[in-house]
């Protein structure tokens, strides 16, 4: 991707949610890696090509969308470990957008999570700009995290203490489409 002029990105944009993607990684202590991801988001970003610090992002993802390809774990991450029946939505909203280089942006804002919320820095990385088919344009991010699951009381007993690390790795695509 090449970026001429960043300004010329300045806009409110909609998420893309049949074009994102947001994935989690856990670690269970037997050193295999449990993948996961949200079927199902929304979202707004708003950007300011001429001061990236007055950017900022809003998504919204339903918990009990957590999908891993195993229907027992899935339907443990919704009950016991996410609570969705009571915290049905988990929510991102930022608070500060820090440019780092031409493409590349720390995104600091608020996870809230079982009701809980806490401050979280997302690494952000501007990964393309096109015009569509229709004529309106989509940025494509490439965004990572790694949280500690322990913060939001996203545990289930002991051996889940035990046998799953506490450090959980969320990973976005996520694609963006002009609204103004």
């Amino acid at each position: 991707m090449s970026i001429t002029r960043f300004d010329e990105l300045t806009g409110e944009y909609a998420l893309d949610a049949a074009r994102t993607r947001i994935g989690l990684v856990a670690r269970h202590r037997m050193a295999s890696r449990v993948r996961g991801e949200f079927e199902e988001c929304e979202g707004v970003v708003r950007v300011d090509g001429e001061d990236p610090s007055r950017s900022g992002v809003r998504i919204v993802i339903p918990a009990a969308s957590v999908r891993t390809g195993n229907r027992q774990r899935d339907d443990l991450l919704r009950t016991r470990f996410l609570d969705a029946a009571d915290h049905p939505e988990m929510t991102f909203t930022s608070t500060e957008v820090r440019q780092v280089d031409a493409t590349a942006f720390e995104v600091m804002g608020d996870l809230t999570l079982r009701g809980v919320t806490r401050p979280v820095t997302v690494d952000v990385e501007l990964s393309g700009a096109e015009d569509d088919a229709r004529g309106g344009l989509r940025l494509g991010f490439t965004c990572g995290a790694t949280i500690d699951r322990n913060d939001w009381g996203v545990n289930w007993n002991l051996l889940t203490t035990a046998m799953v690390s506490p450090l959980v790795v969320l990973e976005i695509d996520a694609t963006v489409i002009r609204r103004s």
